[in-house]
């Protein structure tokens, strides 16, 4: 009689762990050094402040060389921080605000830049996070810059 009830309850709790622990969706993620890659491949490829944020608009790393003007790492933030949420290459998704007239409110949101230079970074088909580049020469400039990093280290910048 004991070992049936305390088999009852061996069974219960371990009914009642398994019913706890739901079954989230697992992510990737950038991490601290995968970003150091990615800075350190886009300053090969530029001279640019850059950000790199992860797949929650954390800035993993923010750099801007002497040479280029202190505005620009902010710029590059925000350049990150409009691909990784519209999940766009910043170029096109101006491109695209330009020629919708619905659109044109999206330069009220102080977060959103809408110049080229962001891209989204993907592994795989799912959004890992975002580097922005800004003062590298032009809009065209900071965009090849940056995906010549992503692709650099195995990313994507489109799904």
């Amino acid at each position: 009689m004991m070992l049936k009830t305390l088999l009852i309850w061996t069974a219960l709790g371990v009914t009642g762990s398994a019913l706890a622990a739901p079954n989230l969706v697992r992510h990737a993620d950038l991490d601290l050094a995968t970003a150091r890659q990615l800075a350190d491949a886009a300053l090969t490829h530029c001279t640019g402040a850059l950000t790199v944020l992860d797949r929650g608009g954390n800035v993993l790393a923010a750099m801007r060389p002497e040479s280029v003007g202190p505005h620009n790492l902010l710029a590059s933030q925000r350049k990150a921080y409009t691909a990784l949420s519209t999940k766009t290459p910043t170029r096109l998704f101006a491109e695209r605000a330009r020629t919708n007239p619905e659109a044109a409110n999206l330069n009220s949101i102080a977060e959103l830049l809408l110049l080229g230079g962001g891209v989204p970074l993907f592994a795989g088909n799912e959004l890992v996070g975002a580097l922005g580049l800004a003062g590298a020469g032009g809009a065209e400039q900071d965009e090849a810059c940056a995906i010549k990093a992503a692709e650099q280290i195995g990313l994507k910048t489109q799904r």
